[in-house]
C-alpha cells in the first residue's frame, strides 16, 4: 500500500515537473518572439551606414525607456557614458503657429525612431531672460539622445516673436523649420477658446469673441487683438524670410493633420531626410476622444492631453464672414511665397 502511495506522489511530481519546464520553454519562446517584433523599425530596415556608425535596433528602443529615466535625471555620467548618449541642439523647430496643432505634430513625429523630442517648450529665443543664458544653458534643456537621431523642440511663439529669426540663424543658419497652420478663422477662435477656459478656471470673466475681434469704433476687425495678427501668417513668414529662404521651411497642413495625418507626417519625414517610418500601424482614430492616437509599440500607446480639442463657443456669422473676407488677400500672398495652397474660404 505505501509502495502504491509513493509511486503515485512520484507520477503526480512528475506530472508538475513537466508542466513547469514547458511553461518555461513557453514563456522564453514568447518573450523570443516578442522581441523580434520591431513594427517601427524592422531589422532590414535600419537607418544609416552599418558598422559603428549603426545605431543597434535594442538601442532605439531604450528612447521610450531608458532615456526617459535619462532625461528625468536618474542616470549616472558612466551610464551616459556607456550608452554613448548627448544632449543635442535641435536640427528641426516647430515655429508654430500658436493653437495649429505644434504639440500634436512633435508628438507624432516622435514615433520615428531617429527622431527625439524635447518634451516642455523651451521658450529660449523669444525670452529675453533665458536667451539671456546662453546657448548651454539651451543645450541642457535637451533630451539625451544618439549621435544618429535627430532633436526638435516646439515653441510656438517663436513665429511671432521679432527677435527669434536672428537669433535662430546665430546658432544654426541651415537649421529646418516647421509651422503648422489651420485656417486663420478657426485658428483665432480656437486661441480665443484657450484663453477664456483659463479665465473661467480663475472664476474671472471674460469678453466674448466678438466683441474682441471686431473693433466697436470702426466695425472693422481689430487688428490689435493678438489672436487675429497670429492669423495673419504672411505677415510674420516674411520677417522669417529675411534670415533663411523658403527651402529651409516645410508647411504643415493642421486641419489635415487632424482628420488624416499619415500623408502629413510622411512629407515631414521626407523634409527631414528621414527614412520612412511611420505607418498606418502607428496611428489609430479613437471615437471617444475624436482625434488619432498613437501607437508606439504592441504594448505602448498614447493620446494627446484631454485640453486638446477644446469646444468652441458659438461665433456671430457675420463676424465670421467678416474675419474670412480679412484673411482672404494674406491667405493668397501666403499660397504664393509658399509654394502650398489650403482650401481656406
Amino acid at each position: 500500500m505505501l509502495f502504491k502511495q509513493q509511486a503515485l506522489l512520484r507520477q503526480k511530481l512528475f506530472v508538475l515537473g513537466s508542466l513547469a519546464i514547458g511553461s518555461l520553454l513557453y514563456l522564453v519562446a514568447r518573450v523570443g518572439s516578442l522581441d523580434r517584433l520591431q513594427p517601427l523599425c524592422p531589422i532590414d530596415g535600419r537607418f544609416g551606414p552599418r558598422g559603428q556608425d549603426e545605431i543597434p535596433l535594442r538601442a532605439l528602443q531604450f528612447k521610450r525607456g531608458l532615456l526617459h529615466e535619462f532625461r528625468k535625471g536618474n542616470a549616472t555620467k558612466e551610464q551616459i557614458r556607456l550608452h554613448n548618449l548627448v544632449q543635442q541642439l535641435p536640427k528641426a523647430i516647430i515655429i508654430g503657429v500658436r493653437k495649429g496643432g505644434t504639440r500634436a505634430l512633435l508628438e507624432m513625429l516622435n514615433l520615428h525612431p531617429a527622431v527625439v523630442k524635447a518634451s516642455q517648450e523651451i521658450h529660449f529665443f523669444d525670452n529675453d531672460e533665458n536667451y539671456a543664458k546662453g546657448i548651454e544653458w539651451y543645450r541642457k534643456k535637451m533630451p539625451f539622445s544618439y549621435p544618429h537621431q535627430i532633436t526638435i523642440e516646439k515653441s510656438p511663439a517663436y513665429f511671432i516673436t521679432e527677435e527669434v529669426p536672428e537669433r535662430i540663424y546665430k546658432m544654426n543658419s541651415s537649421i529646418k523649420l516647421l509651422i503648422i497652420v489651420r485656417e486663420p478663422t478657426t485658428r483665432a477662435i480656437s486661441d480665443y477658446t484657450q484663453v477664456l477656459e483659463g479665465k473661467e478656471r480663475k472664476n474671472k470673466t471674460y469678453y466674448k469673441f466678438e466683441k474682441l475681434a471686431i473693433d466697436p469704433n470702426t466695425c472693422e476687425v481689430n487688428t490689435k487683438y493678438k489672436a487675429v495678427r497670429t492669423s495673419i501668417y504672411t505677415k510674420h513668414l516674411e520677417r522669417w524670410l529675411k534670415y533663411f529662404p523658403i527651402e529651409q521651411f516645410h508647411i504643415v497642413d493642421g486641419d489635415r493633420l487632424i482628420t488624416e495625418p499619415l500623408p502629413e507626417l510622411q512629407l515631414v519625414e521626407k523634409f527631414l531626410n528621414l527614412p520612412p517610418r511611420i505607418s498606418h500601424y502607428n496611428l489609430y482614430f479613437n471615437a471617444t476622444r475624436g482625434f488619432y492616437c498613437l501607437r508606439f509599440n504592441i504594448v505602448f500607446n498614447k493620446c494627446l492631453a484631454g485640453s486638446k480639442g477644446r469646444i468652441h463657443p458659438e461665433v456671430d456669422t457675420s463676424v465670421i464672414t467678416k474675419l474670412r473676407k480679412f484673411f482672404h488677400p494674406f491667405n493668397q500672398k501666403f499660397y504664393q511665397i509658399t509654394g502650398r495652397t489650403f482650401n481656406w474660404p
